[in-house]
């Protein structure tokens, strides 16, 4: 076993014990907790107070793509299935009014260190419309010269050029999604892609400059097993990427309509799926990949295993980060910004969307203002998952509480969680143990004020 591998021990009678269904905490509080009348006029307010108090943070951004050509089954993302690039040119032509309309309400300094295209698939766009895209932004905001520069890329609409061309417009890293390479589960998924045609787009990328390659696989979809996902592995691992994200499959066919074209027999158990977790994580441990959390690991070299060392490691909307302290601006439907003490959320449907643009308002549907509870709750949370230890003196400081009573119900729930060895509670500490590492969703919940007086969890995913 690797040194690695003892910051994490994989233990499937605990992981049976307290596998709970809970939030990925990509933010607090969760964004099913955002209000209606958190709306366009108080999240412009907050633009323009972003420098209260003599703080200048720099921004991140992210915008929204939500087109596909075709439908992968397992997805829950916000997507429009379509091969009309007409769709696509209207929509960038209202994210430039989108961005022109931040970007006006904006207080301070518009100078950007980290850019991210999600979607749906950003590289749907033609290489014209990305350029247009990249003007739009660039007209609004400045990219500064060391910035982390991301996008999603689907390696099936993909070819060299197209990777060239995204260096040329200053993307500096990629995520790659690959899923699974056995050909019965693409099947299953709707998602038959190659070896070949992943390859080629890493190989490019790297052959363009760019700084990290991060890829996607997902466990417990049909037809898997531990010993085609091994191969899978074998291969991902020659691959060599900077980064990797091995996501648990959440069927909730109830919330997302394509996940009804799987049929439930083709999925493997609960046992299976734990059986394949725990191959993934020996198999890239023993690669010398640094576990970061939840479903998240690294080289030892690279920018995210290096923040987790040095105490900068974030989470946000698009996982774990390196810029703690930036407010998010996003653009495009049902994106997420983050700004000061709040959140807010735009519109889910392009006709909502436009037609709010359209008024000369920002297409803002729900969001929240957090109070002190709140954002005293987010910061613990944010230590457990980031960091895997809190200092109840640093809270108590920063939030002028006493920790010991004011968690005093949080702390009793976690008897149970410590006496089986998750984690640890001492007078000046909470560390999450090798054990607990694999559920430390489980262990944030705990914190999480609205799942104490809410414990409607069906809606979210199991934690393992």
């Amino acid at each position: 076993m690797s040194s690695n591998f003892q910051e994490l021990i994989f233990d499937p009678q605990l992981i049976r014990r307290f596998d709970v269904n809970g939030p990925r905490y990509t933010s607090y509080p969760t964004a099913d907790r955002f209000v209606e009348a958190f709306d366009a006029e108080a999240y412009k307010s907050w633009l323009g107070r972003r420098t209260i108090g003599g703080i200048g943070r720099a921004l991140s951004l992210y915008v929204h793509i939500p087109f596909c050509n075709t439908i992968c089954y397992y997805c829950a993302c916000n997507k429009i299935i379509t091969k009309d690039h007409g769709r696509s040119a209207k929509y960038i032509r209202y994210l430039g009014k989108e961005l022109a309309m931040q970007a006006e309400a904006l207080d301070g300094s518009r100078d950007v260190v980290q850019l991210h295209w999600g979607g749906g698939t950003p590289t749907f766009l033609a290489a014209e419309e990305m350029q247009r895209l990249m003007e739009l932004i660039k007209k609004h905001f400045r990219l500064l010269p060391n910035g982390e520069y991301s996008i999603e890329v689907d390696p099936r609409k993909v070819d060299r050029a197209t990777v060239k061309l995204l260096g040329e417009l200053g993307f500096n890293r990629m995520s790659v999604g690959l899923q699974d390479f056995e050909p019965t589960v693409q099947r299953a998924v709707n998602r038959v892609q190659s070896l070949e045609e992943s390859r080629m787009v890493i190989d490019s990328a790297r052959e363009f400059g760019f700084k990290s390659i991060s890829v996607d696989l997902i466990y417990g979809l049909p037809k898997q097993n531990v010993i085609s996902f091994n191969h899978t592995l074998d291969e991902v691992i020659k691959l060599s990427p900077d980064r990797l994200s091995i996501y648990n499959y959440a069927h909730l066919p109830g919330h997302f309509k394509p996940q009804r074209r799987i049929d439930e027999k083709d999925l493997p158990s609960a046992d299976a799926k734990l059986q394949i977790l725990q191959t993934a994580i020996r198999r890239l441990t023993d690669a010398g990949y640094v576990f970061i959390g939840m479903d998240h690991f690294a080289k030892p070299e690279d920018e995210l295993a290096v923040a987790q060392r040095q105490g900068r490691l974030h989470r946000n909307f698009q996982g774990y980060s390196t810029y703690a302290d930036a407010d998010l601006l996003a653009f495009g439907v049902s994106a997420i910004s983050k700004v000061g003490p709040t959140y807010c959320q735009n519109y889910r449907t392009l006709d909502e969307y436009y037609e709010r643009l359209d008024g000369d308002e920002l297409p803002v549907m729900r969001g929240l203002e957090l109070t002190a509870d709140d954002l005293l709750r987010r910061s613990i949370i944010q230590a457990l998952m980031c960091h895997f230890e809190l200092s109840l003196e640093s809270i108590e400081i920063a939030h002028l509480i006493d920790f010991k009573s004011y968690f005093a119900a949080e702390l009793a729930d976690l008897r149970d969680m410590e006496q089986a060895g998750l984690l640890g509670i001492s007078d000046r500490w909470i560390s999450v143990l090798p054990r607990g590492r694999m559920l430390v969703r489980a262990i944030a919940m705990a914190f999480d004020r609205y799942l104490r007086t809410d414990r409607e969890r069906a809606r979210y995913s199991k934690v393992i």
